[in-house]
C-alpha cells in the first residue's frame, strides 16, 4: 500500500481476479430476472425455535438453500447445461455454490464454496460445510476455494496466468457440462444481507444456470390470514438462464420456490 496526502494506491488481492473473469463472461448470459419478495415471517420464527430447542445453530441462508435444492430437485430443468448445440444435460444432484469471505492479507475477499446434493442433506449438514468454511485457514493460493474441491490445486496456475488465457480456460470449462458442474456447481446464492442492510432487490452477474442474491430482511405491513400484519419480507433476485429454459416453466419454478420459502420448508 502507497500514501499520499491526497489518495491511497492498494494492492488488489490476486484471489479477486477470478472475480473480474466472472464479471466479464456473466454479462454475456441470457439470464432472465426475477424481483421477489417473499414473507419469511413463518421461517425466521421455526428457526428461532429450531435453535433454541435443539442449540444447534442454523443460518438463514443455509435454510435458504435447501428450499432452493428441493424446488430444483422437482423442477430440474431450471439447472440444465447446454452441450452443443443441441443437447441439454440435466443433473439430479443440486450443487450449489455460496461465496464466504475470508481475510487475505489484510483484505476481506469473497472465495467460493460449494455444496454438493444440497437435495440430499440436512439442514445441519448444510451449515456444518459453511461453518468448516468459515474456519478454514488460507495458507497458499489453492485454499482460495474453500472446501474439498477436487481442482483446487489448479487455483495457484490460473492466477498467475493472463486474462485471455483465463477466460479461454473458462470457455473450455462452459463447453462441458459435467468439468462445469465439477468446477463452479449449477447454482450460485449470494447473501447480500449477511454483511450489510441493502433495502432492495441486488441484480448480480453469474456464469450459472439459475444464480440467488438475497437482499435485507424488512419488517412492514402485510396482508396475512385477511388481516394486515407486521411481517418480515426477504427481497430475492433469481437469474434463470433463458437458453435452457422458458417462461412458462420458470413461471412454475418461481411459484413452487416461493411456496417452501413461505411455508417454512424443512425446519
Amino acid at each position: 500500500m502507497k500514501n499520499n496526502p491526497s489518495y491511497t494506491i492498494k494492492k488488489i488481492p490476486s484471489s479477486r481476479q477470478s472475480t473480474f473473469d466472472i464479471g466479464y463472461l456473466g454479462v454475456r448470459n441470457h439470464h432472465m430476472k426475477a424481483l421477489l419478495e417473499l414473507d419469511v415471517t413463518h421461517g425466521r420464527e421455526l428457526i428461532r425455535h429450531y435453535r433454541s430447542s435443539n442449540k444447534e445453530p442454523i443460518s438463514f441462508t443455509g435454510w435458504i438453500m435447501k428450499c432452493i435444492s428441493q424446488a430444483v430437485a422437482e423442477h430440474k430443468s431450471v439447472h440444465g447445461i447446454r452441450k452443443g448445440k443441441n443437447e441439454l444435460v440435466i443433473f439430479d444432484d443440486v450443487d450449489i455454490s455460496i461465496i464466504v469471505e475470508k481475510e487475505i492479507d489484510g483484505e476481506k475477499v469473497p472465495l467460493p464454496l460449494v455444496i454438493r446434493k444440497v437435495n440430499e442433506k440436512t439442514l445441519q449438514d448444510i451449515q456444518d460445510e459453511i461453518l468448516t468454511a468459515k474456519e478454514q485457514t488460507i495458507e497458499t493460493a489453492e485454499d482460495y476455494v474453500l472446501g474439498n474441491h477436487p481442482y483446487k490445486w489448479v487455483m495457484r496456475f490460473y492466477l498467475a496466468l493472463p486474462q485471455f488465457l483465463r477466460i479461454m480456460i473458462w470457455k473450455h470449462i462452459f463447453k462441458n457440462p459435467f468439468l462445469m458442474k465439477n468446477t463452479a456447481g449449477t447454482i450460485v446464492v449470494n447473501s447480500v444481507a449477511a454483511v450489510g442492510n441493502a433495502k432492495g432487490w441486488v441484480i448480480p452477474v453469474s456464469i450459472h444456470p439459475v444464480c440467488f442474491a438475497l437482499g435485507s430482511i424488512v419488517k412492514k405491513p402485510g396482508v396475512f390470514e385477511g388481516e394486515i400484519a407486521i411481517r418480515e419480507y426477504l427481497y430475492m433476485t433469481v437469474l434463470l438462464n433463458h437458453n435452457v429454459i422458458d417462461g412458462a416453466p420458470a413461471a412454475r419454478f418461481i411459484s413452487r420456490l416461493s411456496g417452501l420459502i413461505e411455508s417454512g420448508y424443512g425446519i
